[in-house]
């Protein structure tokens, strides 16, 4: 198929990445994020290819009841939790863990006494304040949710942190006093660490760790690349070279001609846009590699190509491997320089993008 943008997923880096996360933190399970279609890298193939950790994380339900109708036994968790009634039955059917955050879903399974649910892990909140129990009431909830006879394991108490990709903020220690205060002496297994906490935060490896972001290669940090990690990058994007053009000195580029040429100079038109996922306001001056060699892009990114700069590439040909992020160029520098997140930019590939494992 010519002129494909690929997504070319390394499932012996993805292997590499969870030995890392166990080097990291060898004492502790691993609940592996693969939530948002693996992190924009294939739901189904990556949960096929970690088998070896001890639970998969995703958001919604319907992630949970794709994987189990594919096959997959590993123990699976929905880290958003139940949304309304409906999911209930589906817990069951499909033996899914659950996570618990609000007084809402506690009146859901009081109210549902019929159903039989494998286990559940109660969300904490220590400052994120996005989903959690206050820390004030936790203790009282805990003892109404051991009521619940429906609820056949309280299998552990997590909380998320706010800002563990920041080393010197001061909030993570917070957080994780909080944490191990509020939940001094109760039964349950805890977990707390993210990519980054696995990473900067020993203290917090506790029970489990859920690493996301690192699985796949990519540094939680602003100021890393995943290399420096230990890390190997999964997913490597890639078009080609559809047309070549010889412009001229003052010639403009791309729609509303923001990019004006300073000399004669040849410029590439490359099969991709954010029609693909890759996004419009990745601005000029973003790398890219043309046959390994690197360059930037020139003129606004439209829904189908965008166009680079060929002056640093001798013999350009129409067909020419084009790399947008990968081992060659990692995804954090590209990031960088449109002031975006590596987690927007992978999830944001869309149904066009043709995956190769």
């Amino acid at each position: 198929m010519s002129h494909c943008v690929l997504a070319n997923i390394d499932l012996v880096a993805l292997q590499h990445n969870l030995k890392k996360v166990k080097t990291y933190a060898p004492e502790t399970k691993v609940m592996a994020m693969i939530k948002a279609n693996g992190y924009g890298h294939g739901i189904l193939a990556i949960a096929q290819a970690l088998e070896d950790v001890d639970a998969l994380g995703v958001a919604r339900i319907h992630e949970a009841v794709q994987l189990r109708q594919a096959g997959i036994k590993t123990p699976i968790v929905l880290m958003e939790g139940i949304i309304d009634a409906l999911e209930l039955p589906l817990l069951a059917e499909y033996d899914l863990g659950t996570v618990l955050h609000s007084d809402y879903q506690i009146k859901l399974l009081e109210q549902a006494p019929s159903y039989q649910y494998p286990y559940v892990w109660l969300k904490l909140n220590t400052g994120m304040n996005r989903l959690g129990f206050p820390i004030k009431e936790f203790h009282e909830i805990y003892q109404r949710i051991k009521k619940i006879k429906s609820i056949q394991e309280i299998r552990g108490v997590m909380t998320h942190f706010a800002c563990a990709d920041e080393i010197n903020n001061p909030f993570t220690s917070e957080q994780i006093v909080l944490f191990n205060e509020t939940t001094a002496n109760m039964p349950l297994k805890k977990s707390l660490a993210n990519s980054a906490g696995i990473i900067a935060w020993k203290e917090s490896h506790a029970d489990w760790v859920r690493p996301g972001l690192m699985l796949y290669g990519v540094s939680p940090f602003v100021d890393k690349v995943g290399k420096q990690l230990g890390l190997e990058p999964v997913m490597t994007l890639s078009s080609q070279l559809i047309a070549i053009n010889n412009c001229k000195a003052g010639d403009k580029i791309g729609y509303n001609g923001t990019y004006q040429c300073d000399e004669d100079m040849p410029v590439g038109v490359v099969a991709i846009g954010y029609g693909d996922g890759y996004p419009r306001y990745l601005q000029e001056k973003t790398p890219i590699l043309v046959n390994g060699i690197a360059t930037q892009i020139i003129g606004r990114v439209s829904m189908d190509m965008l166009t680079v700069d060929l002056r640093p590439v001798q013999n350009a040909q129409i067909g020419d491997k084009i790399i947008l992020w990968g081992k060659e160029l990692p995804i954090e520098r590209i990031a960088q320089t449109a002031h975006t997140s590596v987690y927007e930019l992978l999830a944001g590939l869309t149904g066009r993008v043709r995956y190769q494992y």
